[in-house]
């Protein structure tokens, strides 16, 4: 069957992801490759000191990026689908989305940027044993109960922008375990929300004046593989303004943009991780064995089938180093160049290779917000460099290239070197790896061991997603989701591996060591300026 026809009749499947600064939408055929795909590009505001996405911005952005993908299609192959095999909704994972009986939002969303939630992080850690990130949902959610925040009283659910968009297109109100696992702690037997740590904190809340039960007010949770409703026709007109969508697609679970990055990375047996590498940085490892002990820098989540999960969420990642990029782009500008944006990041990633292997002793800390992992709630960009630093492009290309991994270096750190924790494989994704080689080697250095990258790295979660919901309708019986993405998606992938070289190694270890001692001048830039 040719692409055309797969299409009008329906035999594809459809990923939506909301990620920080893009929704992007792709479609898939019938063995997972990606035939066509749309975008829509937004940025979160700061207001109030919250980072947040409007309301407006989330529903006109959905219907932008469909409409995207609609003519994407059109110019392709001259149709306009009326229907779908599968669909399936991802966003940036964690945060909170809180509404009241009618679904109406009654406290801005907030993202997983935030870093306003100190307090409950860490008294929920310390309740559970169990690491609770600032991020996660139930953080957000104690942390009003502790400033007994007024829209509390109104609240009836609670879900995360990925949930909150699959309730608006099929009406159900649920999540992919993997998500869940971002809201509130999973219980690896029953793949629900650990009743233990639910009666915890029933009874934490209710000494703080908060009588709903948590479980009242979470999404229900399900499994990768399993239906989760269809898109009714409300549905698809919220999705397709155009009104040509039919209703009736089947949908499966949402996930984070963690769980489909494991998806299409291949990243979801023990021993395998992968490194999301974006607007925000994460690395995921799946454990062969419980951690030792909690860490305050290392989440505890799963994989979209319930896996226990190492997961190192860092905030910022590639932004500062966009920042410099834009500067130079003025620059050539400046000249009459007609330099691309994919020449520009090319030459300037390259150039970072030529640069001395520690940098040259330059300095640089690319916190735009705050970092959990080194403890800060705010952040300042900052470049710094001794008398006699070698300040060459090269070295400051490589800086920055550096720095971007720093916050998560130092919690990989941890798995790596205190718990001893086994990678058998990693596999890099996202945009940090786009320029062939440079963002992998400069990972591989990093976590000194083998990185990946497959052809298919630039197609993000959206692809990942669109894999699960392929999964959902095309898997055999029983079959697992590991064997269905090695048998019948990455059996033939093309993938290249790096090797980390001893000198780069070397060089990163030298970096993070001025990278430690340096964080009492971040610390002092927050608290000064």
């Amino acid at each position: 069957m040719d692409i055309k026809q797969a299409i009008l009749s329906g035999k594809t499947s459809l990923g939506i992801e909301l990620g920080s600064t893009r929704i992007k939408a792709v479609l898939v055929d019938g063995r997972n490759n990606p035939v066509a795909q749309g975008s829509h590009s937004w940025e979160n505001e700061l207001r109030d000191g919250i980072w947040t996405y409007s309301p407006e911005s989330i529903d006109s952005g959905i219907k932008d990026c469909y409409a995207s993908l609609i003519k994407d299609i059109k110019e392709k192959y001259d149709i306009i689908p009326e229907t779908f095999g599968s669909i399936g909704i991802s966003a940036m994972m964690h945060g909170y989305m809180a509404f009241n009986e009618k679904w109406e939002l009654i406290s801005p969303f907030r993202t997983w940027r935030n870093t306003i939630t100190g307090e409950a992080s860490k008294e929920l850690t310390a309740l559970f044993d169990f690491p609770v990130p600032q991020r996660w949902s139930i953080a957000h959610l104690y942390q009003c109960i502790l400033e007994k925040q007024e829209h509390l009283k109104d609240i009836v659910h609670l879900t995360t922008l990925a949930g909150y968009i699959h309730y608006r297109l099929t009406g159900e109100n649920l999540l992919g375990v993997g998500e869940a696992s971002g809201m509130f702690p999973i219980d690896s037997n029953t793949l629900t929300y650990n009743s233990l740590m639910v009666e915890k904190f029933d009874a934490r809340a209710k000494e703080k004046g908060f009588d709903k039960p948590i479980l009242s007010l979470l999404p229900s949770v399900l499994s990768a593989g399993e239906n989760a409703g269809t898109l009714t026709p409300e549905g698809a007109g919220y999705l397709d303004a155009s009104g040509t969508l039919k209703s009736g697609i089947p949908m499966c679970a949402p996930e984070g943009d963690a769980g489909t990055g494991m998806t299409a990375t291949n990243s979801i047996a023990p021993a395998t991780g992968n490194v999301s590498a974006g607007t925000s940085v994460f690395a995921m490892v799946v454990l062969e064995k419980p951690l030792s002990k909690a860490y305050s820098e290392i989440d505890v989540v799963t994989t979209p089938t319930g896996e226990a999960v190492a997961m190192v969420h860092c905030n910022n990642c590639t932004s500062e180093l966009n920042a410099w990029v834009n500067i130079f782009r003025e620059f050539s500008a400046l000249t009459g160049s007609n330099i691309s944006d994919a020449e520009l990041y090319n030459v300037l990633f390259n150039i970072a290779t030529k640069g001395d292997k520690d940098c040259g002793k330059l300095l640089a800390y690319n916190y735009l917000s705050g970092e959990h992992v080194t403890g800060f709630d705010e952040g300042r960009p900052m470049l710094l460099r001794t008398p006699d630093s070698n300040f060459t492009l090269a070295n400051l290309m490589r800086t920055e290239l550096y720095t971007a991994l720093g916050a998560l270096k130092t919690g990989l750190d941890i798995l790596l070197k205190e718990e001893n924790v086994r990678i058998a494989s990693i596999t890099g994704h996202g945009g940090f790896f786009k320029t062939e080689n440079v963002g992998q080697s400069i990972l591989a250095a990093a976590v000194n061991t083998p990185v990946s990258v497959m052809t298919t790295a630039g197609e993000g979660g959206a692809w990942g997603m669109a894999i699960l919901a392929s999964y959902m309708i095309n898997k055999d019986k029983d079959e697992k989701l590991c064997d269905y993405l090695n048998k019948k998606l990455f059996a033939n992938a093309k993938i290249k591996t790096l090797a980390p070289d001893k000198a780069d190694v070397e060089g990163f270890e030298e970096f993070m060591k001025r990278y430690a001692k340096g964080l009492a001048i971040e610390r002092a830039a927050v608290e000064n300026l």
